[in-house]
This record gives C-alpha cells, sequence and structure tokens, in this order.
C-alpha cells in the first residue's frame, strides 16, 4: 500500500453553542439569534477540550447567522487561532424554518398537535408553512442576502431542500480542502451537522434525522482519500 494510500484526513465539525432561542425553545432556522450564556460557555469548553486534545487547524467554514461565527471565533481564541481564514457561507445556514419562525415549539405542539410539529421538524422531505415574500421574517428584507436572486432564497426548508441546498459547497469547496491535506474545522448548525453525518455515513433519508446533533460538542472524523470514514467520534472532556 503506497503513502497516499494510507494518508488519513482530520475533519471537526460542530453545532454552535447554545442560543437564546435554544434556551426560550424557538424555532430559529435563518433568524439571527445570539449565543446564550451557556452557549457561549460551551464554545468555550469546546474550544478548551479541542486544545486539550491537541487538535489545530489550517481552515475554518462557518454560516452567515452569529451563533455560528461567535462559536467558531470564541473556539479559534481558546486555540489562539484567531489568525486562520474563515470562510463564511449562506449555504451553511441552518434550515429555514418558514412561518413557525419565532415561534415556540411546545405553544405549537398544543396548537396544532405533537404529529404535526414533530412531522415538520423530523421528516425528510415535508417543510415547514412557507413565509409570504412580504413578511419581515423572510430573508429578502435581509442585507446580509441582498446578493442572493429570488430562487435562491427560501421562504422554508425541509431537510432534503437544506441538503440540496447544502451539498454544492461540500462538492466543489469543503471536501477539495479536506482532500488537499488541510485540517477542517466547521462550525455550523444541527441540520447541516446532519447533511455532513449522512454524506460521510451514507445514511437513508428516512434515519438521519434521528440523529441527535448536541450544542457545542466537537465531532471528529479521521477519513481515507475517498473520504470513507476510518474513526469517528465527540470528544469528551
Amino acid at each position: 500500500m503506497s503513502i497516499e494510500e494510507c494518508q488519513m484526513f482530520t475533519l471537526v465539525i460542530l453545532r454552535h453553542g447554545g442560543s437564546q432561542w435554544n434556551l426560550e425553545n424557538k424555532f430559529q432556522g435563518w433568524a439571527d439569534i445570539d449565543l446564550s450564556e451557556q452557549g457561549f460557555e460551551e464554545a468555550k469548553q469546546a474550544g478548551a477540550i479541542l486544545k486539550k486534545n491537541g487538535y489545530t487547524f489550517d481552515v475554518c467554514y462557518t454560516s452567515f447567522l452569529k451563533r455560528a461565527i461567535k462559536t467558531n471565533n470564541i473556539i479559534l481564541n481558546e486555540l489562539d487561532l484567531m489568525y486562520l481564514p474563515v470562510h463564511k457561507h449562506w449555504r451553511l445556514n441552518e434550515r429555514h424554518y418558514g412561518g413557525l419562525t419565532g415561534l415556540n415549539k411546545k405553544e405549537m405542539a398544543e396548537k396544532v398537535g405533537k404529529e404535526q410539529v414533530h412531522i415538520w421538524r423530523r421528516s425528510f422531505d415535508i417543510p415547514p408553512p412557507a413565509l409570504e415574500e412580504s413578511d419581515e421574517r423572510h430573508p429578502k428584507h435581509d442585507p446580509k442576502y441582498r446578493f442572493l436572486t429570488a430562487y435562491q432564497l427560501p421562504s422554508t426548508e425541509s431537510f432534503k431542500l437544506t441538503f440540496q441546498r447544502f451539498l454544492p459547497y461540500w462538492e466543489v469547496k469543503i471536501a477539495p480542502t479536506i482532500l488537499s491535506g488541510k485540517k477542517v474545522l466547521i462550525t455550523t448548525h444541527g441540520t447541516i451537522v446532519r447533511s455532513i453525518v449522512k454524506i460521510l455515513e451514507n445514511i437513508k433519508d428516512e434515519d438521519i434525522q434521528k440523529h441527535e446533533i448536541p450544542t457545542g460538542k466537537p465531532l471528529v472524523y479521521e477519513l481515507d482519500r475517498n473520504l470513507n470514514v476510518k474513526n469517528s467520534h465527540y470528544l469528551e472532556k
């Protein structure tokens, strides 16, 4: 076996630290909600755990949403790697929760039934009710997305639509960076973490939403030159 065939690549991914709306049990999606105090601590702990275990990085990827950006920055500060290039992209945003954005999950379950809320949250291809473009929660009103076309801006998203939105960025940008030998950190959101897990572990559509993704816990993958998983684990204290 050649040296190239033996080469292993490291990828670390994590869901951002808990946000204020995680704390308030609200649907977030593309709403740009800040970290809670607990979320800040989770991000610091993630950085400390990575440092303790000797991890370092060459490049980072994150979303356009501050809860992911701040988590990434806190981790880099803990690692003394604030100088690293950080690529922010809307394709790494959380799934868009449409008309559910900002609503309390428990209250919605009481209103429309637990089963319906479960379908919106955990089905593969059934999105929540869409936002009207006139709704102030629609991303067309957010200057962060002024460069996107109407076709690119979601009014709502299922897991399937989110996965399809993310996949081109993975294939064109992230995967080639990993295979170039660079150590990659991706700080993103629950649905995008699930999307990466689905790709790497070849998980079926109907099974991927069963994977619970904790906030602020680094998930480490060791990959071969074909991006086959040789080892994966969450870093613990």
